[in-house]
């Protein structure tokens, strides 16, 4: 298992895509999702597949670890496909995309089954960071590709 951990913090349109393919895959409990208003900051808990330490654990394996991810700026948040009474239900995340807008930056994260969380913008700010040392899973994501 990896000891270093992981933080990495968006300030442009561009830096979405590295956080977007941090978190390909990575799992989400609805209720560990929130929009904070008064601080304009959505927030979610992760549980986030290891794609970076793949050569490491190798073929089968991977590793997994819990992490934290909050975008500033927020204006509006919209979702689409997740029922936010299912407090207990899991989502998993496929990809985050970004595009400049009126409002400044529109993000989108895209989940598995046709899920959405669109986010009013006024910047691409958004920090990652892992809060827990990992643990090793017999098996990695598979997308039949």
């Amino acid at each position: 298992m990896a000891n270093a951990r992981l933080r990495l913090r968006s300030v442009s349109i561009d830096d979405v895509t590295v956080i977007s393919s941090c978190l390909q895959d990575a799992i989400a409990r609805i209720e560990d999702m929130t929009y904070i208003p008064h601080l304009r900051r959505f927030a979610m808990v992760l549980t986030r597949f290891c794609w970076e330490m793949t050569d490491e654990i190798g073929i089968e394996g991977g590793e997994r670890v819990r992490c934290g991810v909050h975008f500033n700026d927020v204006l509006r948040v919209r979702t689409k496909g997740i029922d936010p009474m299912d407090r207990e239900g899991f989502i998993l995340l496929l990809a985050i995309t970004a595009e400049e807008a009126a409002h400044g930056v529109a993000l989108k994260l895209h989940f598995a089954g046709g899920g959405l969380v669109s986010l009013e913008s006024e910047a691409a700010n958004i920090y990652l960071s892992d809060f827990d040392q990992g643990w090793l899973t017999p098996g990695r994501p598979d997308h039949n590709l």
